[in-house]
């Protein structure tokens, strides 16, 4: 709710959006149209609850709307309908398409290029923070600390800049990788499109390496915690193998604050990968967002950031779950 508040408030309590509408040449009439079409001539607090039951699953709304929105979902009653329906976001002014459509379509992209990142930055990530904690104070600890301290203080952005001209353009015979590209390519023979998974490695890379870092921290010190605890020593006594207390006890043991940052990364990656997906030309929510901001195309603007709250908060709420299934002392 908070954020539905903030969202209408940034993008439709000042100015008039009427005018990004119509363009510069439109006459007073047009204006008038447009601003009634959209429930502009309304108060500002009649606009809110309009949008706020716009976007709410359960909405009350009147039979010729449901028609004109196209708005889908299972409604009940006579002139004035209730119903369980998908959120309705509006639609773009540049192209008149549902916002809603518009954010599905790339939201594949995204919830790609986050997995994939955070895939890589969570296998790296504790891999490297066990090894460092296991050799503390070795050149192998000093260089993951290094590395890691780096890798936290370089902008995904920056980052994204160097990675992609040095890999994608003055390597690209070496490494076969592009500046940019999308997760599909177009086939010039036949004109279909079919799945590329060559694009994904450059952005994936660029955005895993920030979580990477947070994670070889974390993991780094949860395990100088646990390898210290009374229960290691004893698994040591019963003649357990080094890999076995290391990867089976003391790991297990020591995930939740990983798990905290690999989820809480996670959901951040949904929601902030705007420019990494720009500078990559990566067609994802962060890409069209940008794309609509230079725009002006609010309704895509305020759909994306509604989409990626949601998210956001479903998987802080999988973290939860989670703690209880790698840590059995949790479900006490």
């Amino acid at each position: 709710m908070g954020v539905i508040v903030v969202v209408f408030v940034l993008f439709q309590g000042f100015g008039d959006p009427s005018r990004l509408v119509m363009g510069q040449r439109a006459d007073a009439a047009t204006q008038d149209n447009i601003r009634k079409d959209l429930n502009l001539d309304q108060p500002k607090w009649k606009q809110f609850f309009l949008y706020l039951n716009d976007v709410s699953p359960l909405s009350i709304h009147k039979a010729e709307d449901i028609e004109q929105k196209k708005l889908r979902g299972v409604f009940a009653g006579g002139t004035t309908k209730i119903g369980l329906k998908v959120p309705y976001l509006r639609r773009s002014y540049q192209t008149k398409k549902d916002v809603w459509t518009v954010l599905m379509e790339a939201l594949p992209g995204t919830l790609m290029l986050a997995f994939a990142a955070m895939l890589f930055a969570s296998i790296a990530g504790v891999m490297l923070g066990v090894i460092a904690a296991v050799y503390r104070n070795t050149w192998i600890d000093t260089s993951a600390v290094l590395a890691s301290i780096a890798g936290i203080s370089v902008p995904s952005f920056f980052m994204g800049i160097i990675i992609a001209y040095t890999l994608g353009y003055l390597l690209s015979a070496y490494t076969g990788l592009h500046m940019t590209g999308s997760w599909f390519d177009l086939d010039e023979l036949t004109g279909r499109r079919y799945l590329s998974i060559r694009n994904l490695w450059l952005p994936a890379l660029t955005l895993g390496i920030r979580p990477l870092a947070i994670i070889t921290q974390l993991t780094r010190s949860a395990m100088l915690d646990v390898l210290q605890q009374d229960y290691i020593r004893t698994a040591y006594a019963k003649g357990l193998s080094r890999q076995t207390v290391i990867w089976k006890h003391a790991l297990r043991n020591g995930l939740n604050p990983v798990i905290t940052a690999v989820t809480g990364w996670f959901a951040e990656l949904l929601a902030g990968a705007f420019f990494v997906e720009y500078i990559f030309g990566w067609k994802g929510i962060g890409k069209i967002t940008v794309d609509a901001l230079e725009e002006l195309d609010f309704p895509v603007v305020m759909g994306s950031v509604l989409v990626s709250a949601v998210f956001f908060v479903l998987i802080n709420l999988l973290a939860d779950l989670l703690y209880a299934v790698v840590d059995p002392r949790v479900r006490l």
